[in-house]
């Protein structure tokens, strides 16, 4: 293919956010659209800052409530979110990542956990924390170990006993008294 197409066909595929100009944004066999890195990046190494602009639960809600789709990263605080932007809010989750998250000072620093190959998709364990009973946050990541859901271990097991109890509530209701 001449390289004028080729970097037509390229830039079709691919799109620039505010970030390293080594991470690039394109579709991602996890959920639409992930980021990308076109250069190797060796274990340990900080990868990418998640930023925007930080928000109240409360903002975050009253902004996002009808939206199914927001790129929101929930701080350890449990008071505040930050509202992605730039490459870093892309990044999928996986139940076998190659990155890592840390919250620094209330800043989000991505870094590899293992030697990253370059055009390999960039992924951390978002490791949910909170939300409806009913909502599943299903796991689309095809890792071997794949848990089948985005939420923490933890969490996991605490829904299944919130669960259960409400199974019991809900069977003490319909048993006839007499």
């Amino acid at each position: 293919m001449p390289r004028k197409l080729q970097v037509q066909a390229k830039a079709r595929h691919e799109r620039k956010q505010p970030g390293p100009p080594h991470l690039v944004i394109r579709q991602s066999r996890i959920d639409s659209e992930g980021c990308y890195t076109t250069e190797p990046i060796k274990s340990g190494s900080f990868v990418v800052e998640y930023t925007g602009p930080h928000l109240t639960i409360k903002q975050a809600d009253a902004l996002y409530d009808k939206h199914p789709e927001t790129y929101l990263f929930g701080l350890t605080n449990g008071k505040h979110v930050i509202d992605g932007q730039g490459v870093a809010a892309f990044i999928n989750h996986s139940c076998d990542p190659n990155c890592e998250v840390e919250e620094v000072k209330g800043r989000v620093l991505i870094s590899a956990i293992r030697d990253i190959a370059a055009g390999e998709e960039l992924t951390y364990d978002y490791n949910l924390y909170d939300g409806d009973l009913d909502d599943f946050a299903l796991c689309s990541c095809g890792a071997e170990n794949c848990r089948g859901s985005m939420y923490s271990e933890a969490e996991l097991k605490r829904r299944t006993r919130l669960l259960r109890r409400k199974e019991k509530e809900k069977e003490k209701q319909l048993r006839p008294t007499g």
